[in-house]
């Protein structure tokens, strides 16, 4: 199954996302915004798409409004992305820099306003490793097996805080961190919000990092694994995989 990786002027999370995505059985394509821009890249060839962390533009119009910009007001990026989101057999997720990126571009809200990301309540870059929970109602695809669970992750983020305009109810929060109190909550956002999905569950949008979560040696705490173990969060690029390939 074809996916690919979209990556901006400033992304560096790129090789660690694709190599998770390859874990999960995935054929990987690189793709910079100046393909889509050309029109070199269409994505019709594409499955799964994914947005990876970093600092695009190095932030500073703010978190992923410049990267943004590239698909709003360039008529290929924008065509390609729009066609993407049109397509059924599509799933894609975002990640830090590529969550920004998805919120906003009003990728993930469904039918309540439009989500909102801000700076940390801390007004401080957050880097460190903490839990989030799997929430057992969400429709999140890539999550299906994961329900229910309590992972740790690491976070890397100064713009994580999500503010949800029509209250928790009207959309989709696919994980939350375990407590609200900081720095458990790195950043103050509502309700806990760590990833939220499009209400049909195929696009996911999250600050914390999977990819950079994968192995054993990567947790700052890992209770009964081996080194070479893996660890789940590989069941979410697994999952994609999973339905990418039923889809089509």
């Amino acid at each position: 199954m074809r996916a690919a990786i979209i990556r901006e002027k400033g992304t560096n999370g790129d090789r660690e996302m694709a190599f998770a995505m390859h874990l999960g059985g995935f054929d990987v394509k690189d793709i910079t915004m100046s393909d889509l821009m050309s029109g070199r890249e269409t994505l019709q060839d594409v499955g799964f798409v994914v947005f990876p962390g970093g600092f695009s533009n190095s932030d500073v119009l703010g978190a992923a409004r410049g990267w943004a910009g590239a698909f709003l007001y360039n008529e290929n990026a924008k065509k390609a992305l729009e066609e993407f989101f049109a397509r059924d057999d599509t799933l894609s997720l975002g990640v830090c820099n590529g969550c920004q990126l998805m919120v906003e571009l009003g990728l993930v809200s469904g039918a309540g306003r439009r989500v909102e990301m801000t700076q940390n309540a801390s007004h401080k870059f957050e880097s460190t490793f903490l839990g989030v929970n799997i929430e057992r109602t969400t429709k999140a695809i890539m999550l299906q097996s994961l329900l229910g669970c309590r992972l740790g992750i690491w976070v890397a983020h100064g713009e994580g805080r999500f503010l949800l305009p029509d209250g928790e109810d009207a959309y989709d929060i696919a994980m939350r961190y375990v407590s609200d109190a900081y720095p458990a909550n790195p950043n103050g956002s509502e309700f806990n919000t760590a990833g939220i999905v499009s209400p049909d569950g195929r696009h996911l949008a999250m600050m914390p990092h999977l990819e950079r979560s994968i192995f054993p040696w990567q947790w700052a705490y890992r209770p009964n694994m081996e080194p070479w173990d893996v660890t789940p969060w590989v069941r979410a690029f697994q999952a994609a995989r999973a339905w990418v390939e039923q889809a089509r």
